[in-house]
């Protein structure tokens, strides 16, 4: 049962290259949408249960909020996640997805689109972590290109999802999501067409299991 994380940019084509890699391996694609097992245990919604959190005065559970409902560009559209309710505190809440995580890759493989996957998974037998990321520039032009958006409003997307899901890695694993220690391949999928970033990580991802 092969693993497989990717941590993608946005504006990289992580929720169009996670699927058809997946669809390769004959494994589940899990993207950055929580997962219905953690969901189903939610009793009220992320923003009121980061409001009474200490860390909300000072931002940070802004950033958070915005990291656990980001929108997921594809080429077929948007794919958005709308929270439920939770009565839990971030860290519980980061800690049940965890174990969504590990208990899904043991039992059946995957791959993984976000959620610090290759931290959460760094010690699975065979997994291969894969990085997507590019230039700003060009990450904004496959932006409003996918999106049909202005270029400057793809710029603030951008940005604010670049800052939403590096504070999250951050904050609750100490690292950096843009280390290239953490991943076994990083790939520029805005210069490297789809289909090839897709068939490079079947190939290593073989290779490596």
């Amino acid at each position: 049962m092969r693993v497989v994380t990717i941590s993608a940019t946005y504006g990289t084509a992580g929720g169009h290259i996670g699927p058809a890699v997946a669809e390769c391996l004959g494994v589940p694609f899990v993207d950055r949408a929580i997962p219905g097992a953690v969901a189903e245990e939610l009793g009220c919604t992320l923003e009121e249960a980061l409001a009474h959190d200490d860390r909300a005065a000072h931002g940070l559970a802004r950033l958070l909020s915005g990291a656990m409902r980001l929108p997921t560009v594809t080429f077929g559209g948007v794919d958005m996640y709308v929270p439920g309710a939770m009565p839990l505190a971030p860290e519980e809440f980061v800690r049940r997805t965890e174990r969504v995580l590990v208990e899904t890759a043991r039992a059946e493989g995957g791959v993984f689109l976000g959620r610090a996957g290759a931290i959460v998974l760094a010690d699975h037998p065979g997994a291969l972590h894969v990085r997507l990321d590019a230039p700003l520039r060009r990450r904004v032009l496959q932006t409003a290109t996918i999106s049909e958006m202005p270029e400057r409003e793809a710029l603030k997307l951008i940005e604010r999802n670049d800052r939403a899901r590096t504070a999250y890695v951050r904050h609750f694993y100490r690292a950096d999501p843009a280390d290239p220690g953490l991943y076994h391949l990083v790939i520029d999928s805005t210069s490297i067409p789809v289909p090839a970033c897709v068939d490079l990580i079947v190939t290593a991802a073989e290779a490596l299991a």
